[in-house]
């Protein structure tokens, strides 16, 4: 059997595939624990400066494997992967400290949807289409889309997305911001993500880390809170040698070089 995440490198930028493309990239638990692990040990992994995201075959990820889950609906706690698996992934994901693109191509349903959401950047061609399935079996949102769909299209359209269940096109998921480029083939997707993750690997990746925490955690509180988030992010930041370097090659009129330290 071929293995359910494929990880590969390359000058920095590590692409993760969701390999269960016979199954449109559903998730079962081996493939929900082999990415939660895999986005721990690229947090702590020095080489890697940017991850793309993406999946397998024609479609992104369409959520829960059903198939598996239907095994569990006879038991006490039919939805103890949320709490196994799905919060500690979404975790994962959103604490991340290098910038994650999201190639979507194809379906992005359900938790598949809420992986993209946790991207930073979401890049899509014409057969991407997002949907919020979780209604269509009787079930609420799962995978942070709560939290971030608001914080993408606001508070009344997520509710219509959510609770109507209707698929989002690529060119409607464009204009809502829930992709940020949307190429004209799907055969770009993947080398367009590519290119984006380079261009991120190529930066100053430990300001990127502490501006991914800033957004994560610096609009959940009052604005004091906001500061202390901003306060210890440029400390981190302010340390470092790319600030240093590349401060002298701004007044030098030089173009910078980062090496994400």
């Amino acid at each position: 059997m071929s293995a359910p995440l494929l990880v590969d490198r390359a000058e920095g930028v590590v692409t993760v595939t969701m390999n269960r493309p016979e199954s449109l990239n559903s998730l079962d638990v081996a493939l929900k624990e082999a990415l939660r692990e895999t986005f721990l040990e690229l947090a702590a992994d020095a080489g890697c400066r940017a991850v793309v995201l993406t999946g397998a075959g024609r479609a992104f990820c369409v959520g829960q494997d059903l198939r598996e889950h239907v095994a569990a609906l006879g038991g006490d706690a039919p939805l103890d992967t949320v709490e196994k698996h799905y919060n500690p992934l979404a975790l994962a994901l959103a604490e991340l400290p290098k910038p994650v693109v999201a190639a979507v191509r194809g379906a992005a349903a359900g938790a598949g949807a809420g992986l993209a959401f946790l991207s930073d950047l979401r890049i899509g061609g014409p057969s991407t289409s997002y949907l919020m399935a979780f209604a269509r079996v009787g079930l609420a949102a799962d995978t942070a889309v709560s939290w971030t769909l608001p914080r993408m299209v606001g508070s009344a359209k997520a509710a219509e997305l959510l609770l109507l269940a209707e698929p989002v096109p690529a060119a409607e998921a464009a204009r809502l911001g829930l992709l940020t480029r949307l190429v004209e083939d799907d055969e770009q997707v993947l080398p367009a993500a590519q290119e984006l993750a380079a261009r991120l690997a190529a930066g100053p990746t430990v300001a990127y880390g502490q501006i991914k925490r800033e957004l994560l955690h610096g609009a959940t509180g009052t604005l004091a809170d906001a500061l202390d988030v901003e306060l210890a992010a440029q400390t981190v930041s302010g340390r470092t040698a790319d600030h240093r370097d590349s401060t002298h090659a701004f007044v030098a009129k030089q173009k910078p070089v980062f090496h994400g330290a």
